[in-house]
């Protein structure tokens, strides 16, 4: 698999990881008896700072998929995976990198720092997209 299709698998593996991170932990919340299991709010605004931390860190991954998997998956389909492949390594880890900070914490330099990594992101969503769209 060449790097982009490396990248988007990872990063679909790595929403799928938030995902199951935070089912596990609500399995074992509704099978200690700790919540009911229809108690559970949708963005977890009812558990532990953690919990909504990690239902916002999961959303942000699906809003982004849609977006910058699409302009992968142009490339793919396009054969322009020259202009994805470059930068896709670093897209992925700047994807994984923004999720673990948002998990770690919601300090000022944190939040700074979760930032930058969805500006990495962002400035290559808009270079892949501005290089995809020129002929």
């Amino acid at each position: 698999m060449n790097p982009t299709l490396t990248t988007l698998a990872g990063f679909v593996a790595w929403s799928l990881f938030l995902l199951v991170l935070m089912e596990v932990i609500r399995s074992k919340l509704v099978l200690t008896k700790a919540v009911a299991a229809n108690g559970i709010n949708p963005e977890n605004s009812n558990l532990s700072p953690f919990m909504q931390r990690l239902a916002r860190a999961h959303a942000n991954c699906i809003e982004g998929l849609p977006i910058f998997g699409g302009l992968m998956l142009i490339a793919v389909v396009a054969g322009r995976t020259s202009i994805t492949d470059p930068l896709a390594y670093t897209f992925l880890f700047a994807r994984i990198l923004q999720s673990v900070i948002h998990l770690i914490s919601i300090s000022a330099l944190a939040v700074t720092f979760r930032f930058s990594a969805f500006a990495v992101q962002l400035g290559i969503g808009v270079y892949w997209a501005i290089r995809l769209l020129s002929v």
